[in-house]
């Protein structure tokens, strides 16, 4: 999937002044994504910002799932496209989707995940989907959980804690390729345990702020 690195490069440039004035994120465990290779990004879901904080904290391109809707504007669909998203239809199994996740794996690139399908609307997580789960299993690919923690979820720009996991491999979330529904929501579980604990020591951290 193509994705235009100097449009990238000058969105990240563009932005990176205002979010960092806007939301004064701090990113943690920066260096936890390796420095080349496949690798699925999973990470919990707060609001519409999400992806842009993501991109400004991690120094590889990364690359996005988003919901279909987004694409129906010629205009907006060639810019986000460029900007390395492409569309899923949500809940329903969309082949494609993975597909195209698989093929920016097998190209040595960082496919983000979020992990339970949607915005929380409510500031907690939800249930965590087993796509992410799936996906590792079929391409035998390491994940790196990341959470994002607000300060005050109920604001819109509130300080923001990004914090990167270390890489989980395969061999670590119980997955083989020959892996059942069983294993795959084990691996899932684990994914989101991670997650939660990030959350956890996040939120004492923003709080004592």
């Amino acid at each position: 999937m193509a994705q235009n690195k100097v449009l990238y490069a000058v969105g990240k440039a563009i932005l990176m002044p205002a979010y960092k004035l806007l939301y004064r994120f701090k990113v943690k465990n920066k260096g936890a994504i390796p420095a080349e290779g496949g690798v699925i990004l999973a990470s919990n879901h707060m609001s519409f910002a999400d992806p842009v904080l993501l991109g400004l904290s991690e120094k590889r391109r990364l690359y996005f799932m988003a919901k279909s809707e987004l694409f129906s504007n010629k205009f907006a669909a060639a810019v986000i496209r460029a900007l390395g998203a492409f569309p899923v239809e949500r809940g329903a199994g969309d082949g494609k989707a993975l597909k195209t996740g698989e093929d920016i794996l097998k190209e040595g690139n960082v496919m983000t995940i979020f992990l339970e399908g949607t915005r929380t609307k409510t500031g907690e997580l939800l249930r965590p989907r087993s796509g992410c789960a799936l996906v590792a299993q079929q391409m035998q690919l390491p994940v790196v959980p990341c959470c994002i923690t607000k300060r005050n979820f109920f604001r819109r720009f509130s300080k923001t804690i990004i914090h990167f996991g270390d890489p989980l491999s395969p061999e670590q979330l119980g997955l083989t390729p020959d892996s059942g529904r069983r294993e795959l929501k084990g691996a899932t579980t684990k994914i989101m345990d991670e997650i939660k604990r990030m959350r956890e020591e996040d939120a004492k951290e923003l709080n004592k702020g």
